[in-house]
């Protein structure tokens, strides 16, 4: 089994119970300007890529799209620290993982404001080497730039690091930038949605991660 040294965490759908919130805020974005709905499943699948890539697939002006991106973000926070939750034993996740020694750093296709607040909102801030958010790279997952830069900081070597995360684009981040990956189960998807990717982990619960790295819970 490979002795990882480094791990690399999603964070919507993987730490915290966001999603809803995130579908929410799209659905009351579109509303505000006069745009066609689009469905949940239509927003699920661009989960995990960044607002400007969710976007610019209804074809909008630069403008539009700021203007876009800020009602979004507006709402969003306005809701946040009421909707959102870490999900069961997350948080002991990430202090045990950080306790027993290994280089932690969070890969997200948030910005750094929208990050650091919901992990201030899971206390778990102080837990994490490195942050690598949607404005720190300039290609965002699926593109493997957000992990390689975030083990570039970390000096980590990709054959003793495991990307955790929830969508296809973190398995098809992870595996581009030469990582193994893990999908969790916990979050909006499911083995079916995500098998295509080959994760070579699944974790049913972060207790599974635990196993993987030969810690008792």
């Amino acid at each position: 089994m490979t002795k990882f040294t480094t791990l690399l965490f999603d964070l919507d759908g993987t730490l915290i119970d966001s999603i809803r919130l995130i579908l929410d805020s799209y659905h009351h974005t579109l509303e505000t300007h006069g745009l066609p709905a689009r469905t949940d499943a239509e927003w699920l699948s661009g989960v995990g890529t960044p607002l400007r890539v969710q976007f610019a697939e209804l074809g909008v002006s630069p403008d539009r799209m700021e203007a876009l991106i800020e009602t979004y973000r507006e709402y969003n926070i306005a809701h946040h620290d009421a909707r959102v939750i870490p999900y069961n034993g997350a948080v002991e996740l990430i202090r045990r993982v950080e306790q027993e020694g290994f280089r932690v750093g969070l890969v997200t296709s948030k910005n750094r404001q929208g990050a650091i607040r919901g992990l201030t909102l899971a206390g778990i801030t102080d837990h994490f080497d490195v942050l690598v958010c949607a404005d720190d790279v300039h290609h965002p997952k699926p593109h493997p730039e957000p992990v390689i830069m975030a083990m570039a900081q970390l000096n980590a070597d990709p054959d003793t690091t495991l990307f955790i995360g929830d969508s296809t684009h973190d398995m098809q981040c992870g595996r581009a930038a030469g990582v193994k990956t893990a999908a969790v189960l916990w979050g909006p998807f499911g083995r079916e949605q995500l098998e295509s990717t080959r994760p070579d982990y699944w974790l049913e619960t972060p207790a599974d991660l635990l196993a993987i790295l030969s810690l008792t819970p």
